[in-house]
């Protein structure tokens, strides 16, 4: 279990408290194109519930948008990805997914084949191309945060979780929030196994689907250039802002602003 005590996957960070936010697809508003909008489908990363996309699903939303935000259950590439793909089937219609961090390489994974997903928007997220790993991306360029020094390990069942450590989870991971949000974002993180780190990602829809990409140039967990790198490949049209990890957290108006055109 080497892979495990050098570094840990990213994540997206949320408030403590979890929540699944929707509107049935049939309340969609139509646009001003006169078709029905699109759903736009929230997946978290590591560390994290659903709750960390709540500023953005409120814009969405007062937008006419049906909005969802599953739980990732942050078990493994193949099993998460399997997870959301059959979530994503239950959809009828079109669909823009969008992905924090980790969630990028499960949602690169499961819109693979499915013709209801229009677009893919990624926030500070991973976009592996196949036979990549998490640990290859994060890796790939100096500035990561999250070695193993941050974190803390606990047992799970034959695996491993890891989680950021109290004292450094606010400057390594939402260091533009306020302190009393991250101290609730830190009791709350949900772990991931770290076997996700070296699991090689699969055939990407990126290659297939449009994207856009919101660009974090303070993160301290997956390297800005790391996400220019990755945006660039997957020919995504590429916003940046001054965020940290959790941009979607910070910066809620801009994710929500590239979510509406990559819907339109």
């Amino acid at each position: 279990m080497t892979t495990t005590r050098r570094t840990l996957l990213s994540g997206s960070a949320a408030v403590a408290a979890g929540a699944l936010l929707g509107v049935p697809a049939a309340h969609a508003q139509p646009g001003s194109n006169g078709r029905r909008k699109p759903t736009v489908v929230l997946v978290h990363g590591a560390f994290a519930d659903a709750s960390g996309w709540n500023d953005v699903a409120a814009r969405l939303i007062r937008d006419g948008y049906p909005v969802l935000a599953p739980a990732n259950p942050l078990r493994s590439v193949s099993t998460d990805s399997a997870y959301l793909a059959g979530f994503l089937a239950t959809i009828s219609g079109p669909i823009v997914l969008v992905a924090h961090s980790y969630g990028g390489i499960v949602t690169t994974n499961a819109a693979t084949g499915n013709a209801n997903v229009k677009a893919l928007v990624y926030v500070a997220a991973f976009v592996p191309d196949a036979g990549e790993t998490l640990l290859g991306l994060q890796t790939k360029y100096p500035g990561s945060r999250l070695s193993e020094s941050a974190l803390d390990f606990r047992p799970a069942g034959e695996s491993v979780d890891g989680y950021i450590k109290k004292e450094l989870f606010r400057g390594v991971f939402a260091g533009d929030l306020p302190k009393a949000t991250t101290e609730l974002m830190w009791a709350g993180q949900r772990p991931a196994d770290v076997r996700t780190l070296g699991e090689p990602s699969g055939a990407p829809a990126w290659k297939s689907i449009p994207s856009w990409y919101l660009a974090a140039r303070d993160d301290q967990v997956l390297p800005v250039a790391a996400q220019r790198f990755m945006a660039q490949r997957a020919r995504a049209q590429v916003r940046e802002v001054s965020a940290a990890h959790v941009a979607m957290i910070s910066q809620p108006a801009a994710a929500a602003d590239l979510i509406r055109r990559a819907a339109c």
